[in-house]
């Protein structure tokens, strides 16, 4: 068979034991950094097809790499897999499908790497979603697992259609908290500072801050502790905030502009008040690279499949720490026969239907077969990475 003919065919019989790692994961969702029992079957997976395995790096204890040289010269490619649950929904993110399909990706491609050459690499990367220790992929660039990496390569599940890589916005996380005094606010409220009153002000200032505001930012944020009783002034209030923008750069500048919001309110009611990141890692906007995408997309159109060019709302990925320092491609794959949205009840259920479900053999096969273009075509994998550097130095001008 040809290298093309061997993936497919792989790809195809092992689809129905990944099929059936992305339901168990699905009937088990971890949140962030806690995907124990999901990093603990999509690495055993990786160990059956004959990957040197790793569990519990950058700093995540549910984080795994594989790793897979063929011991001839050619071009590091890594396939990056996450697992991650939404705290209360579950699978509405369809994170389930996306570990197996990159898992099935690698060992598809692992079929024909010994005869072309290069080295395979999975990276098992927790807490997409966020959390304290969340944004994992930022983790991996910070501590070089991307180093000697020539491209990276992933698939999202998406909606009921095709499309290329987004230009994700950069994401920072926040969180804001203030402290006063407590007192009786009937009897005593000249004894209180009230740490609410300086929250109430953080929200109508940002509020205010949003006319003044590019359209590509976001400011949203919840109060995750108000106080105690009507009848006590609070001593302490708390929110959780995001704030995103087309680049990290001018997410940056309007991160300093919240900080002097903080510092006013704090002011203004003789609290402290406080603003720090929310999370270990934050989130760089997500630089696409054409060229990169044009390669998939001719591998699943061959496959049989059409896109279509749809308007994306603006949201976050991880992955773009990723696409600031290597060329990397998150296509979204089609999962369902009707329109869902993200983080909903509709993908949750989407990400276990039979759609969704060949969505993962599918994904596999078009981004192995992509990866087998970049190792085989003289010149390709050069100029997507020129075409990459040329973007990552052109997103700030």
């Amino acid at each position: 068979m040809s290298y093309r003919e061997s993936i497919l065919a792989y790809a195809e019989s092992r689809y129905p034991a990944y099929r059936e790692i992305a339901l168990q994961i699905h009937a088990k969702p971890e949140t962030s950094n806690y995907e124990y029992f999901a990093c603990g079957v999509l690495s055993e997976a990786l160990k059956e097809e004959g990957f040197d395995v790793t569990v519990d790096v950058a700093g995540h204890p549910t984080g795994f790499t594989g790793v897979y040289r063929s011991g001839k010269p050619g071009p590091v490619l890594a396939f990056l897999a996450e697992y991650d649950a939404l705290t209360g929904l579950g699978h509405g993110c369809g994170h389930n499908l996306f570990g197996a399909t990159s898992l099935l990706a690698a060992a598809s491609l692992k079929q024909v790497i010994d005869e072309t050459g290069g080295e395979i690499r999975v990276y098992g990367t927790p807490g997409e979603e966020g959390g304290e220790n969340g944004s994992a992929k930022g983790s991996f660039v910070r501590e070089g697992y991307f180093k000697d990496v020539d491209a990276a390569l992933c698939v999202h599940p998406g909606s009921d259609h095709h499309e290329l890589t987004h230009a994700e916005i950069a994401c920072a996380p926040i969180r804001i908290e203030f402290r006063g005094k407590a007192s009786h606010a009937s009897s005593n409220p000249q004894d209180g500072i009230n740490a609410l009153d300086a929250l109430i002000l953080v929200f109508n200032a940002i509020g205010l801050l949003r006319q003044q505001l590019p359209r590509d930012v976001r400011i949203h944020g919840i109060v995750t502790k108000g106080g105690d009783a009507p009848n006590i002034i609070p001593d302490l209030t708390e929110a959780k905030f995001y704030v995103r923008a087309a680049t990290v750069k001018r997410m940056m500048k309007v991160y300093r502009r919240l900080e002097d919001i903080v510092k006013g309110a704090a002011l203004q009611t003789s609290c402290e008040g406080l603003l720090e990141p929310a999370q270990r890692n934050l989130i760089d906007n997500v630089v696409p690279t054409p060229s990169f995408d044009e390669v998939y997309r001719k591998n699943l159109v061959s496959l049989g499949e059409t896109f279509e060019n749809r308007v994306f709302p603006l949201g976050s990925s991880d992955v773009g720490n990723v696409s600031q320092v290597i060329p990397v491609i998150q296509p979204m794959i089609r999962i369902s026969e009707k329109p869902v949205a993200g983080h909903s009840i509709e993908k949750r259920e989407a990400s276990r239907s039979e759609t969704g479900l060949r969505s993962i053999v599918l994904g596999a096969k078009a981004l192995a077969l992509t990866a087998l273009d970049l190792i085989t075509e003289p010149g390709l994998l050069d100029k997507i990475k020129a075409d990459h550097a040329r973007a990552v130095a052109a997103q700030d001008e």
